[in-house]
């Protein structure tokens, strides 16, 4: 039996960053993988997407803004093959600077599948692992439906692993991973459907800017289609046949499902320990991390909280802070979290949406601005872009911001520091603008 200060079961991003921060505290720290080093967002999320978007943020510029700009007769071969490799290539790079960062602080890694003995004991390999304090980062999977013919669905790792982009594509499911597929897939080429179940896309984002984003979708080629789920998919000669809940059919070359996730929470030994779930499988913690059994925590998309990749590095940061660093109280702060969805343009948010600070406060004041960005105000594919500040109180602090627009994804990050520090409409205003710039709408809000 082998004894650490410190075990993280899970390579992704939240184990990766809270077992080299133990490390650097000089926790002798564990990090227990079954799969490739980086996790969900390295291999099959944030980075590859992020990638194949460049990549359709340059044949867009190339398909529909080019002309504007005096380049005409624009010629070109898209091979989406040699994305892919390229975007592969870059994710290999991404996971060998983690075994550096490994080999640095000290952090060691074993490649195997962990199952909980008990509640502060692991079997890795056939071998038992024991640690003063473990950490449950196994992350989450894609949600996958029962009705007849799920087999024929490609969910998001799925689509990462494709070779070729097919001609024809249904997209399920209208959240974070639907929005940004859907335009993704529209941008390369191929012929795109994107049903959503309600009559919104990203519900749980300000509509103001929700809005202009279902536009920008339907001018990059987007079928958007309202109020219809998917009821089940027969394999046929043609394709993937859909059955939609409005009894209508449609055939595909595939079809992503990208309607939810579920914790990583089976298959762990969860059964021999103590530890509380919800009753949707996810780990049940308080403020710090804790779950109910001491010494055993859990960060991530395994709580289902906040997912979003650097929450579960924050996350994962503070408790080794907290565990290991001596900063006692220390802990993440779940608000005033800052998201972006890359669209293209890309759209994003922090704090409270209108409807939320209305709901919360007696006395909210709101601030919005459309205007067309300059790139695209020279051709024929004109972008509208959006801003919106929500303030509270007489002071007008600001509780929520808002954008839509051409460097919304950088921009945002300074506006989240002002946000969670609680500044005011008059301190932005009484900041120089830079001009001419998207960012700038934010401070020149009237």
């Amino acid at each position: 039996m082998k004894h650490y200060d410190y075990i993280a079961i899970g390579g992704g991003s939240g184990g990766i960053a809270t077992a080299n921060r133990a490390a650097e505290y000089g926790a002798r720290a564990l990090i227990i993988e079954q799969d490739l080093v980086g996790g969900t967002c390295v291999n099959r999320g944030c980075v590859p997407k992020k990638v194949r978007w460049y990549g359709g943020v340059m044949k867009m510029a190339l398909d529909h803004h080019a002309y504007g700009y005096g380049v005409s007769q624009v010629d070109y071969n898209f091979d989406y093959g040699e994305l892919k490799k390229q975007a592969d290539n870059y994710i290999e790079r991404a996971r060998a600077s983690y075994f550096k960062g490994f080999e640095a602080r000290g952090t060691e890694l074993l490649k195997g599948k962990a199952t909980f003995v008990d509640d502060h004991t692991v079997e890795v390999n056939g071998e038992l692992y024991t640690a003063d304090h473990i950490t449950i980062a196994t992350g989450a999977h894609p949600r996958m439906p029962n009705f007849e013919g799920a087999e024929y669905l490609d969910n998001s790792t799925d689509f990462f692993n494709w070779t070729e982009l097919p001609g024809k594509i249904a997209v399920i499911g209208g959240g974070y991973i639907g929005t940004e597929l859907s335009g993704l897939v529209a941008e390369l080429g191929a012929e795109t459907h994107f049903y959503i179940r309600g009559q919104r896309i990203l519900a749980n984002f300000d509509s103001y800017i929700t809005d202009v984003v279902t536009r920008h979708l339907a001018q990059t080629g987007v079928n958007l289609h309202f109020g219809l789920s998917l009821s089940r998919v027969e394999k046929v000669e043609e394709g993937l046949l859909a059955h939609l809940s409005d009894g209508t059919t449609e055939v595909f070359d595939k079809i992503i499902w990208a309607a939810g996730i579920a914790p990583n929470t089976q298959n762990l030994g969860l059964e021999n320990t103590h530890i509380a779930l919800s009753p949707k499988g996810s780990i049940l913690v308080d403020e710090y991390q804790n779950t109910n059994v001491p010494g055993l925590y859990a960060i991530g998309d395994v709580i289902d909280k906040v997912n979003l990749t650097p929450v579960a590095i924050a996350a994962g940061r503070r408790l080794s802070d907290r565990l290991f660093g001596g900063m006692e109280g220390r802990k993440l702060n779940y608000e005033n979290i800052p998201s972006v969805v890359f669209t293209n343009p890309p759209m994003g948010s922090v704090g409270l949406t209108e409807e939320e600070a209305r709901k919360r406060y007696d006395d909210v004041k709101v601030y919005a601005h459309k205007f067309t960005d300059i790139f695209s105000s020279l051709t024929p594919v004109r972008r509208q872009n959006r801003m919106k500040m929500v303030v509270q109180g007489p002071d007008e602090v600001v509780v929520g911001i808002h954008m839509a627009g051409d460097g919304v994804d950088e921009s945002l990050q300074g506006y989240a520091v002002a946000v969670a520090n609680g500044l005011t409409k008059a301190q932005f205003s009484d900041t120089v603008a830079i001009h001419p710039t998207t960012a700038e709408e934010v401070v020149t809000l009237r």
